[in-house]
């Protein structure tokens, strides 16, 4: 096991546990080299996960993405050798509820230390949030929607603002967890904090005047975006991005397009666009992507969460005509 993990004592862990906070995570480029390094090993879910843990951690950690880059995240599945690696690990980052096969695999492991997302921010039901992935009926209660056939939207990492509480409460898991490092982490997470409250500002103003307020994407992974800034989101699928829309609700998609002023389609880079791009056809509207941070891939517009957040601002600013 790793070197560090004589120096995390008891009391931390059983502190960081009680609180549903569980450790760090970030992205490494060698997935086969989690655990027992000199550093403080963690194993990241995917990429919004990974990306806290890198800028929280920074050289502290290591850490390595069960999600590959360009791997649709919704589609993975747990080999026997990242279950190896988890059990090498110090600590897991994870968001219940999005990747069912990721649940099992950390609830199993013998982590003594597992951050859930989820538990660190408010989910909410955003409605049109299908609940499409087999095994999420084994979401804790804090992931459950009390209306029978939803579950709680998941993709949280897209409003600037819960995504800096998940900050907060990782930072809070580092400190903890590690006390040797606890000022860098401390002061590492306040920083990122700082952008990230940069950024919500950003889209506030960016998106305060704009021609129309309706917004047309390839799956439903917007929600908390278009809540946070006054918008709506109308999704061609639900939470599912390979799910196939019914001809009845293209044509729904058609009338509102016409009705809200709507101009673009937006799908994104992890997944197919054949089904936006067919009802901005037959809409006789324009397409663009709008990508919803699963992962970054050389498809990305930027190399991190800031750059790709700025580069949705924009086209979401031209689409919906911002003054």
């Amino acid at each position: 096991m790793n070197v560090r993990r004589p120096h995390i004592s008891g009391i931390a862990l059983a502190a960081v546990t009680a609180v549903g906070i569980g450790t760090l995570t970030a992205c490494s480029s060698d997935s086969a080299a989690a655990g027992n390094t000199d550093k403080f090993d963690v194993v990241a879910s995917f990429y919004p996960m990974a990306f806290l843990a890198e800028q929280i951690g920074k050289d502290h950690v290591k850490v390595t993405s069960l999600t590959e880059p360009g791997q649709e995240p919704h589609d993975l599945e747990i080999s026997a050798r990242q279950r190896a690696q988890l059990e090498d690990s110090d600590a897991a980052i994870y968001l219940k509820g999005l990747q069912p096969s990721v649940d099992e695999a950390i609830g199993q492991s013998g982590l003594d230390t597992k951050i859930d997302a989820a538990t660190l921010t408010k989910l909410e039901d955003h409605g049109d949030v299908e609940h499409d992935h087999e095994g999420e009926e084994a979401h804790s209660e804090e992931s459950h929607s009390e209306e029978e056939g939803h579950a709680l939207d998941p993709h949280v990492w897209l409003d600037p603002v819960k995504y800096a509480e998940i900050a907060k409460g990782v930072g809070t898991a580092f400190e903890k967890a590690d006390p040797d490092h606890a000022a860098d982490y401390k002061r590492n997470t306040e920083a990122l904090v700082k952008r990230l409250g940069t950024l919500n500002t950003e889209f506030a103003d960016g998106l305060k005047d704009t021609r129309s307020k309706v917004f047309f994407t390839n799956h439903s992974a917007f929600g908390y975006l278009a809540e946070r800034y006054g918008l709506t989101q109308e999704a061609i699928t639900g939470v599912d991005p390979d799910s196939e829309p019914s001809p009845a609700r293209m044509k729904e998609l058609q009338k509102e397009a016409r009705a809200d002023g709507v101009t673009t389609v937006f799908y994104e880079t992890l997944v197919s666009g054949k089904t936006a791009k067919t009802l901005a056809d037959d809409a006789g509207l324009k397409t663009d992507v709008l990508d919803p941070l699963e992962g970054i891939t050389d498809k990305s517009k930027g190399d991190d969460y800031f750059e790709v957040m700025e580069a949705n601002l924009a086209a979401l600013k031209t689409a919906l005509g911002a003054k």
